[in-house]
Formats: structure tokens, sequence, C-alpha cells
């Protein structure tokens, strides 16, 4: 049967195909119950059980005849699929009254967030690597701010109580290797030191041939012209104290880039105190010859 039935008043519980079967069922309550595929304008349903249900707190369950949320979906893989056809973000989200809205969104290259502005905050990309402040990718995390500042730096930790950790290094073994501590009132970067993680432990070398044969000198950084400042040339200190430069002298990536070599001077430390032992010992002997 087909065609437009205009009317002010059905009274029947069965509605029947012209086969005879039953189509639709029509409770008490009123309530209509379809056998079969549900086709209407846009709405197409092929479903062999309840594909979406409308509770009396009007929350709506995708896969669900029990939804605790406005929107509840579930099932046994992905639950839900948002998409663009113009590049726009797929999820807006709003706090009241269309203000403070924030936007979520997938590209290409990963998954977007943008505040109010809609301009991009942050993005993990396909690399599943977080970016905050840029899109230029440099590692696991990277962070970048326009402006910076004391009272606007681009990264501030803090944490409840008098000490705290603030970051833990550790080795592919997932020992702590190193850490970035706090008190009160001052900040150490520590680096592991435990005389139980040492061996052939020994006082008995001669620092002072070796400290002679550093080379401290006065430079300025191409980038920074006008500031002169006290350090050493990398290669220079490897081969006195190997353990306190990182890469390779001239070191270039596979297209020919520059990769710099880097100091930690803070690993100079033990063979200045050194020399100084064997100066103040030298001092004394002379001293105690007179």
């Amino acid at each position: 049967m087909s065609g437009t039935i205009e009317t002010t008043n059905i009274q029947t519980e069965n509605i029947k195909h012209t086969n005879g079967t039953t189509a639709a069922t029509v409770g008490s309550s009123g309530e209509l119950t379809v056998s079969g595929a549900f086709t209407s304008q846009g709405i197409d349903d092929n479903a062999n059980a309840t594909a979406i249900t409308i509770d009396s707190s009007e929350n709506v369950g995708i896969g669900t005849t029990s939804p605790s949320h406005i929107l509840h979906t579930s099932g046994t893989g992905q639950t839900a699929k948002f998409e663009s056809s113009n590049n726009a973000y797929q999820v807006e989200l709003n706090y009241s009254n269309n203000t403070s809205r924030a936007f979520i969104g997938s590209f290409s290259n990963g998954i977007v967030f943008a505040p109010s502005s809609a301009t991009e905050a942050m993005r993990i990309n396909s690399n599943d690597n977080l970016l905050v402040g840029t899109t230029d990718d440099r590692g696991r995390i990277t962070v970048h701010r326009n402006t910076n500042g004391a009272a606007n730096p681009t990264v501030y930790f803090s944490n409840d109580g008098g000490s705290g950790v603030f970051a833990s290094f550790g080795n592919t073994s997932g020992t702590v290797i190193g850490t970035i501590t706090r008190s009160g009132s001052s900040t150490a970067y520590n680096t592991s030191s435990d005389h139980r993680l040492k061996e052939n432990v020994t006082a008995d070398w001669d620092a002072t041939t070796r400290l002679k044969q550093l080379n401290p000198v006065r430079f300025n950084f191409i980038a920074d012209a006008d500031t002169t400042v006290d350090g050493f040339l990398a290669h220079e200190v490897q081969s006195v104290v190997p353990e306190a430069i990182s890469g390779t002298h001239n070191e270039v990536d596979d297209d020919g880039n520059p990769v710099y070599q880097g100091i930690d001077q803070s690993k100079l430390v033990p063979l200045l105190v050194k020399t100084i032992q064997e100066l103040e010992a030298r001092i004394t002997a002379l001293e105690n010859a007179e």
C-alpha cells in the first residue's frame, strides 16, 4: 500500500503490511513499536536490537538502553566518530550560553586543541608527540611561548609541601639516575652518585697535570655578539674530561646541518677540587721544609 492517509483519529492496535503481517504495534500508553526495519525521512533502522534509547530524563543512549549521561554511547569497538569535510574542528565545547568555548579537531597531522579563539594552542601529532604553542616538532614534548618573562614563564613547576621532586630521569631499566628537586627556597639538579653504584674507587691520581691541559678562554656566541663570557671550547675539554662533553667534534646530520657539542661544566669540579688538594699538600710540604 502506498499514498497518503489524512485523518484526525486512528483507533487501532496493530498496523499491518499488505501481506497481512504486523508492521507496527501501538501500546496502551501510546508507544509505537515497529517490527523489522524502519525507514523515514532521515532515519533508516536496519538493526536487530534497540539501537537508540531516549529515557525519561531525556538522556540518549546509542548501543545501550540505560544511558547515564545526556549522550551515552556503548559498544565493543570505537563508539563514536566525528568527521568534518571542510577541515574544521569536529567538536565544540561550551560552558554555558555559548561562552568559554573550546574546540577539538582531528586533522591529517594529529589531534588539535584550541581555546575560545579557535586558534590552535596544543596538538598531539602523528608521531604521538605533544606540541604546545607550536607546530614545530622537536621531540616528545615541545613547548613554545611567543613572549616570556618572570611573570609568564614558558614552563612553571610547583608542588605542595616544603620540598619535592619536579622531574625524574631514568635509564632503560627504569632506574632513576637523576632528579630536579626543590627545597623551600632553592632548586637542586642531581645526578646519581650513591656509593653502591660505583666500583674501582681510587683517590690516587694526578689532577694537576690534567687541569693544566684545560684552556679557559673568553668569547661571545655568534647569536649574542655583545656579550662576552668565560668558558671552554667543547672539543678541547673532551680529551681531558670526556664525561663533561656531549656530542662529537664537527658532527653533522644526514642533511649536512651541524650537530653541536655541549658541556656540563659541573663535571670539572672533581678535577678542580683534587688540584686544590694537591697544591695545598705541596704548600704544606714547602712550609714544613723551612
